[in-house]
Formats: C-alpha cells, sequence, structure tokens
C-alpha cells in the first residue's frame, strides 16, 4: 500500500513539475510565481511564503539553474532522493523536447513576419512575469532598513559596477552573519524568530 502512495506521490511531483517547465516562458525566473502557486496553494507541499523564499535563496545562490534547482529541492523536501530526481526530470523534459524540436526546424521559420510578432508578445510577457515574481519576493524578503539597504546596494553594485552575482550574494551571506554575531536581537527580528518565541 505504502509503494503505491509512493508511486503516487511521485507521479504527482513529476506531473506538477512537468506542467510548470512545459506551460513556462522566459527560463527559471519566469517559473517563480508558478511553482510558488503550485507548492503552496495548490498542493501544500511548502507552507508558507517564507519558505519558499528560502527555497529561493538557495537555489539561486549555488550553480545551476533557479527553476532545476528550486525543483530539485523541493522534490528532496516532498519525497527524498527520488523526488528529487523526479522533479528535476519533470521541470527539465518539456524544454529539453521543445529545444529540440525547435532546433530541427528553427531555421526554416525564423524570419517569418508571424512567429516574429509571437516571440515579441513573448519576451513582454516574460519581463512581467520576471518582474512579478521579483515583487513578491521583496515583499516577503525586505522586512526592515538594512534589507531594503542591502537590497538597493546590491542592485546598484550589479548594474552599475558590473560585481558579479555571485559576489553579491556572498556579501549579503556575510552581512547576515554579521549582524547575527553582532546585534542577535535585531537578527531575530528580521528571519521572525523573536515573533515565534513570543
Amino acid at each position: 500500500m505504502n509503494k503505491k502512495v509512493n508511486l503516487k506521490l511521485l507521479i504527482e511531483i513529476f506531473t506538477t513539475f512537468f506542467k510548470i517547465g512545459a506551460f513556462t516562458f522566459g527560463g527559471g525566473y519566469a517559473m517563480i510565481p508558478l511553482i510558488e502557486r503550485e507548492v503552496i496553494t495548490n498542493k501544500g507541499w511548502i507552507k508558507n511564503e517564507e519558505e519558499i523564499i528560502d527555497v529561493f535563496a538557495v537555489a539561486e545562490s549555488i550553480p545551476g539553474a533557479i527553476a532545476i534547482n528550486s525543483s530539485t529541492f523541493v522534490g528532496y523536501k516532498i519525497a527524498g532522493r527520488i523526488g528529487a530526481i523526479t522533479a528535476a526530470c519533470g521541470v527539465i523534459l518539456p524544454s529539453f523536447i521543445i529545444i529540440t524540436l525547435i532546433a530541427a526546424f528553427f531555421s526554416r521559420f525564423q524570419n517569418n513576419p508571424i512567429v516574429k510578432a509571437a516571440f515579441m508578445g513573448i519576451r513582454s510577457t516574460v519581463v512581467a512575469l520576471i518582474l512579478m515574481a521579483a515583487i513578491k519576493i521583496g515583499k516577503k524578503s525586505i522586512k526592515d532598513k538594512i534589507s531594503a539597504l542591502i537590497s538597493i546596494l546590491t542592485i546598484l553594485l550589479v548594474l552599475v559596477l558590473d560585481i558579479h552575482a555571485i559576489f553579491a550574494i556572498v556579501g549579503g551571506a556575510i552581512v547576515g552573519v554579521i549582524i547575527y554575531y553582532t546585534s542577535p536581537k535585531k537578527a531575530a527580528q528580521i528571519t521572525g524568530k523573536g515573533d515565534e518565541d513570543n
């Protein structure tokens, strides 16, 4: 009975992430709102938005695409290693199939005006999806003046001074650790731990 339940869960994980991979254009950042809706609202695999933001933070701070990393992380949380592999395969497979087909035929229709118009619309939609993800994550992550300052400083460093994103992520982590050791009460307030204790 337990094996059947596990197989059913694995199929559900695969189909959920296959759907995310198949119907999200624009790569990992555009997938963030859909991943969040599926794993929190529709499936209840992750209990709150703060937890999924932590997943996205970990996924962004390690090598690889954020969508694949996030899916693997969520899959592991739900069903261990096999869940991680199942989720990763689910989210990767649609892109693999679609890009293989496009690569085979793209040269024949890339200059078609209808195709060009369609891609123009898709690009605009992708920008909106990425912006929506940034706003949602920002609302949950930027809780005080310090986190707002870190966010603004990161934007300036990456956009204006062309600092590599990985150095900005490492720098943010270092600042967080410094705050934790120099001002534990402030760290507890930012992370919400102080509220839980009360």
